[in-house]
This record gives structure tokens, sequence and C-alpha cells, in this order.
């Protein structure tokens, strides 16, 4: 679909408001950020598994995730994914940061079932195959848990016009909520979606998606891959287009 083609999101079911604020946005100017489905954070043998947690909890949002990419690629939309992982040299990782992994038993940079743990290009870093960068998508690849610490994220999107972000990945509490609020003191409207992101702990997810609910939407919405997708008008002509083999 063509950005002249005038399908737009909005308004959709949203908690504590409709979202987005000012009623609905050309998809255009919405961005959906894919955050840290890395093998390190919801596969076997990566970081968050050598940790000891539960990786179904944080491969629960990935069925949905995979949903939402398919009708974002379908509408034209912006698509952006993000790597968390450090230089070979580990010249970029906090000494505080590989201290407390160490103590974890899971040290960033030491050798693992997938290769050094969160290093950029080795196997564990790498975005899992159900929802991975198709041809042309941007990928930012940061050092820290925010999205726009350290990168190139805010230009990109400033480049490309967009206002309105729509927010998956793992985890809830840490990275995707990290983003959130560098997005919302920058001026776009977000939301982050309840079925397409997951914690290491259910209680943390569940805290992380109620605080975005605080005070009128102190970041923004909680929605759903559903309820994003129900949102979605496009016009007959576009539809046609979208349908077309």
């Amino acid at each position: 679909m063509q950005s002249g083609e005038a399908a737009r999101i909005g308004p959709v079911r949203a908690q504590p408001y409709s979202w987005p604020y000012d009623g609905s946005a050309p998809v255009d100017k919405i961005a959906l950020i894919c955050i840290d489905w890395q093998t390190d954070f919801c596969g076997p043998g990566g970081y968050v598994d050598s940790m000891g947690y539960d990786i179904a909890l944080t491969r629960a949002g990935l069925p949905a995730t995979a949903r939402l990419l398919e009708h974002a690629r379908a509408l034209g939309m912006l698509v952006v994914h993000t790597r968390e992982g450090h230089d070979a040299d580990l010249s970029d990782l906090p000494p505080n940061k590989r201290w407390r992994s160490a103590q974890i038993g899971a040290e960033i940079g030491a050798a693992g079932p997938c290769g050094r743990i969160l290093v950029r290009g080795e196997p564990g870093w790498e975005i899992v195959p159900e929802v991975a960068p198709a041809p042309g998508e941007v990928v930012i690849d940061k050092p820290g848990k925010g999205a726009f610490y350290a990168t190139n994220l805010d230009l990109v999107l400033r480049t490309h016009g967009i206002t309105h972000i729509i927010l998956t990945g793992i985890t809830t509490d840490v990275c995707v909520h990290t983003t959130m609020r560098e997005a919302n003191d920058r001026g776009y409207e977000c939301v982050i979606l309840s079925d397409c992101t997951g914690a290491t702990d259910a209680g943390n997810h569940a805290a992380a998606l109620h605080m975005v609910t605080m005070q009128g939407g102190v970041f923004g919405c909680v929605s759903t891959s559903d309820d994003i997708i129900a949102g979605t008008s496009i016009p007959a002509e576009a539809e046609a287009l979208t349908a077309a083999p």
C-alpha cells in the first residue's frame, strides 16, 4: 500500500483513553517498534534462559506480534526492530552492568550456549525467526535498555515524519517501558500492547502495564493487537490493492 492511500488507525479501544489522543492517525505517521525479540531474551540457551528465568513468559507475545507485523507490513507502516548488545571488545559495556550480569551467572561477554552473551554478531543476539526483520526494515542496535539512548532512532522516526508509536517486545518492565518513557518525553503518542509484550515475571509485566494507565495515561495507553487491527480503517480501493495477489 502506498502512503498516499489514506489508511488510518484509530480510535482504538485502549486504557485509560481511546488511542490515539487525537482520534486517529494515517499509517504513514505511525511506527511499529519491535523491541529486542532476540534469542538472548526469549530463546533456549540465551541470556534470560541462562539466568534461570522461564522463557515461556518472554515468548508469550510472539504469536500476536507476528500477526501484527503482517498487518503493519500490508499497510506499508514503518517497522523498526531493536537489538540490545555490545561491541565484541565490550568497550561500550558499563562495568556495573557487566558486574550485575556476572552475579547471576550470565556475564555479558562470556561464552554461552548461543555464543558470547549479548554481544553483537553472536547467535544469541539475533532476532528470533518468528518476528525477524523483512528486507528494508529498520534495525536499531542499542547498548542500553532504552531504544533512544546512544542510537539514531529519533532521527529515523522524525525523518519518516512519525508522530505515533505502537510498542511490542521484551521485556515489558525494562526495555519496552524505558523506550516508551523516552518516546513520550520526545512527544510521540504511544501505545503498548499487552499481548505483544512479556517479562521474566508475570507480576512485573502486569505492573508495568498498570503504570502506563496512571495519571490519565502518563506515558500513553495500553491496548492489544486485536484492537489495533480492529481500529484500522482502509479505504475500499486500497483494501482491494492490499488483497490482490
